[in-house]
């Protein structure tokens, strides 16, 4: 990364660190997988910034890559304490054998970043912070071991091998399969939308599932009620609760490919107005996040599915 100028004005701030908020974003929503949890970190990065003596940062894209992941590291710690063997990668990590994580082995090599999203998305659980964080700052961002070694707070053998426990657990995932399943899913669940079936969307929805929507989204939502737009809310939880929220009201709602995940988006002449992530849990839709505002669809890329 080059050097870049220290920053002085508030409003100088503002602007230097919205250059760099997609990139965080990404980072913090491949490491925390949720879009919410992603702009919770955001926040609290923005906060630190401001409270950093910013005539000492030399390199400010560094400086926010580190801090964004180490505020990951703690969001997961707090919120899954519970998972104390993944969270507790200690020193002895350094003395691992890593032959078998090294990157210039054709076998070890990244997954296409389309494949790798979904992998997570099926994993993630299963990963550790630093394993996250390790694994997507190499595979998808491309810094060097060297790099995420401070990060991290390990040596650089370590991380390297933080990324080679990830990887493995990630490449054990059929990601053509789960891919094709999903799609079948989302598809499924917008045709019995469409047609009111009830009974079938219960089916399809884990009975704890949560639509978490952004205020653009619910705003849109209750204008467009009259005219079959889901009855969004800011949460919506249970599977009965959001059965009534879809049922007969996905007209315009299609799959598409986020990022490679299979999603789905309410598209009108005018383009995208907003995007489902949905999430999957043992073959059942278990959160569904609904994204309208603008800066929040300028993150995403996506194809029709």
């Amino acid at each position: 990364m080059t050097a870049q100028p220290t920053v002085s004005t508030l409003s100088e701030l503002a602007d230097r660190f919205a250059l760099h908020r997609a990139k965080l974003f990404a980072i913090a929503h491949r490491t925390l997988g949720s879009p919410w949890s992603a702009d919770d970190a955001l926040q609290e990065v923005w906060i630190r910034l401001q409270r950093a003596k910013t005539a000492e940062i030399d390199n400010l894209e560094a400086w926010l890559t580190t801090v964004v992941s180490r505020v990951c590291i703690d969001m997961i710690r707090q919120q899954a304490s519970r998972r104390e063997e993944h969270d507790d990668l200690d020193a002895s990590l350094e003395r691992a054998v890593v032959g078998a994580a090294d990157s210039t082995d054709p076998a070890h090599r990244a997954m296409r970043s389309d494949d790798l999203a979904l992998a997570m998305q099926v994993v993630l659980d299963t990963l550790g912070p630093l394993e996250r964080l390790a694994l997507v700052l190499h595979d998808v961002f491309a810094l060097s071991y060297d790099d995420i070694a401070p990060i991290v707070e390990r040596t650089p053998v370590a991380a390297r091998q933080l990324a080679s426990r990830a990887r493995a657990r990630v490449r054990a995932v059929d990601v053509t399969t789960v891919r094709a399943r999903h799609e079948v899913a989302i598809a499924a669940f917008l045709e019995a939308a469409r047609d009111g079936d009830f009974a079938r969307l219960l089916q399809m929805l884990d009975p704890e599932i949560e639509v978490r929507s952004d205020p653009t989204a619910v705003q849109a939502s209750s204008a467009g009620a009259a005219h079959g737009a889901p009855l969004l809310a800011d949460r919506v939880r249970g599977a009965d609760a959001v059965a009534r929220v879809f049922a007969g009201r996905a007209a315009l709602t299609r799959p598409v490919l986020v990022g490679g995940v299979p999603s789905a988006a309410y598209i009108t002449s005018a383009g995208v107005n907003a995007l489902y992530l949905v999430g999957f849990q043992a073959e059942r839709i278990v959160t569904i996040d609904v994204l309208a505002n603008a800066d929040h669809l300028s993150l995403w890329t996506f194809d029709r599915s």
